[in-house]
Order: C-alpha cells, then structure tokens, then sequence
C-alpha cells in the first residue's frame, strides 16, 4: 500500500493535491524504521534519558520564576532542557520503559502491557518490527502532535 502511494502520487498529476500531499505524506510517516526515540526521550547517541528529579514541577514553573534559579541550579537546567527537547520528538505517546537492560531496552504502552516492544542497545532499533506500518497490528497505538503534524493534520 504504501508504496503504491508514493509511486502513484510521484507519477500522477491530475489528481487532488490536497489528498495526495496527504497520502504520501502518511505513507513516508508509515516506511520509517522503528527507533526507541520515537517511544521515550533519548539523547542524541540514542541513550534512554531518564526523567529529571522534580521535572514536572519545572515544566509547570512560569519562565519568570525559571529565571530566578539560581546558579547552582544550572546544571538542573540542562538537565531539563535536553530532557524536554527529546520528550518533544516522540511520535507515539503514552510508553514507558519495562526493562532497561545490558544489551537491550524494552518499553511498554502505559495503557495496554500486552502492547510492548523491545529495542537493541548496539542500534537501538526494534528486534521485532521493522517498520512503523509494522505497529498497525496493534489495536491501540497513539500518534503525538508532532506525528500528526508531519503527515499534515493539524491536531
């Protein structure tokens, strides 16, 4: 299917931009290969980060009061930050981590156990799955904003 769409947007000219802007934009969002960043934050090597002390307080904290923190308190600052810029990349919301082991690092959906996936620490791509068309056999997996952005519905 997905290829078929983006093969038929590619060669048709005629037909409802709009839709096929759409079509081809879900089929690419579709092909990408499984990454743990698209479940829980990670830095940039890929490395599970781990949710700061007292993070859902700072997120709360109006930018005045950010900027009252002390100078002691940069390094939580950084700490913030990264883990907020990576939490914003994620595409599919509501997993967690069940295992973070030696070689290899398992989330599961917060809201259904049964939907779980496992990721190896060398690449940290998905041992299963290969692809995010792969996920369609779950019933329940759910897109972020910015997942809905890339495929051009505005949520």
């Amino acid at each position: 299917m997905t290829s078929f769409v983006i093969d038929y947007y590619s060669h048709e000219g005629y037909a409802d931009l709009q839709t096929l802007q759409l079509m081809k934009n879900y089929a690419n969002f579709l092909k990408q290969p499984l990454a743990l960043w698209m479940f829980v934050p990670t830095d940039s090597k890929g490395e599970l980060l781990k949710e700061p002390e007292d993070y859902d307080f700072w997120r709360n904290v109006d930018s005045k009061a950010k900027k009252d923190l002390t100078i002691s308190e940069s390094s939580k600052i950084v700490q913030f930050k990264a883990y907020e810029k990576a939490r914003k990349k994620i595409l599919f919301e509501g997993f967690k981590v069940g295992y973070n082991g030696y070689s290899v690092v398992r989330i599961v959906a917060s809201y259904d156990d049964s939907i779980e996936l496992s990721f190896k620490k060398d690449n940290f791509n998905n041992q299963m799955i290969d692809d995010v068309e792969s996920l369609t056999k779950y019933n329940e997996i759910y897109l972020s904003a910015l997942s809905l952005k890339s495929i051009g519905i505005n949520p």
